[in-house]
């Protein structure tokens, strides 16, 4: 398949967003859903691993909501280290408070906006919501999961995408994540930091996601939020995934250690995480 000049520069930016570089694929296992672990599991999901604050209790978050499913999302045992799609260990081991346990796949792809979006298919893809997954291309062509799961199939021409009829229809896990390859090869934080809606940080929530579009840029998501029960001040955690693809981790709070893994609504002009500064202007919703 030919890609002109133009189309590659839309590839090259997409690709090069947290640095991501394709991989080689390999066989293996056909994977399986990551749902949420119930709350009473203690210490193996993100809402029983870590406390709020004294002071502060958890804003509410109902089944079926996306602010539930991220709260609940499993953990692996303390102390475990951030690997490498690749299976190597991450070269910083000092920016998490914990690892999420869910695959990267076998490609160098699934890094920081591509993990935000797979965290939001996943929910989506428990919850049956399939004409709700949809992420557009650095290019704009909307990838729309519904199609795909018709059998049609994204081809490249140039710098044009289009539906073909030249897949079969499918409701498998598996197909659902071949899907997902196909987003993360041509989709990454420019594209997303144009899809999601900028809103204040006075209603930061779960689900909301600072980022910064661009080659490279980078994207992090916030996956819990305490509040105080007199004041009303915030307090939210964030995850990420970095380059090279890697294991999503919650991220340690470099600034207050005290406070960590959890940050101050109030962080000033600049959001400090261990690997990249964000504004209050980064702070967009879906």
């Amino acid at each position: 398949m030919k890609i002109t000049a133009f189309f590659f520069i839309l590839f090259t930016i997409t690709l090069a967003a947290c640095g991501q570089t394709s991989g080689p694929e390999t066989n293996s296992p056909p994977p399986q859903p990551i749902q949420p672990r119930s709350a009473e599991m203690t210490g193996d999901s993100i809402s029983t691993r870590f406390q709020p604050p004294d002071g502060y209790e958890r804003t509410p978050a109902e089944p079926g909501t996306f602010a539930f499913y991220l709260r609940n999302l499993p953990l692996k045992p303390v102390g475990s280290p951030v690997h490498l799609f690749d299976g190597r260990k991450k070269s910083r081991q000092d920016v998490h408070a914990a690892v999420i346990d869910m695959d990267t796949g076998d490609r160098d792809l699934q890094q920081c906006a591509d993990a935000i979006m797979r965290l939001r298919a996943e929910f989506l893809f428990g919850e049956k919501r399939y004409s709700d997954i949809r992420f557009n291309f650095t290019n704009g062509f909307p990838a729309e999961y519904a199609k795909w799961r018709e059998g049609q199939r994204i081809t490249v021409n140039g710098n044009r995408c289009a539906w073909r009829n030249t897949g079969r229809p499918s409701t498998s896990y598996e197909d659902f994540r071949k899907y997902l390859v196909q987003v993360f090869t041509y989709a990454g934080t420019l594209s997303l930091s144009k899809e999601l809606s900028s809103k204040s940080i006075e209603k930061l929530e779960i689900g909301d996601v600072f980022i910064q579009g661009g080659s490279p840029g980078h994207a992090v998501i916030v996956v819990d939020v305490a509040q105080h029960k007199n004041t009303g001040e915030k307090v939210f955690q964030l995850a990420q995934s970095y380059m090279p693809a890697q294991e999503i981790h919650v991220l340690k709070n470099p600034k207050d250690p005290a406070l960590s893994p959890w940050y101050r609504l109030d962080f000033g002009e600049t959001l400090e995480t261990p690997e990249w500064r964000f504004s209050k202007a980064d702070l967009v919703g879906w």
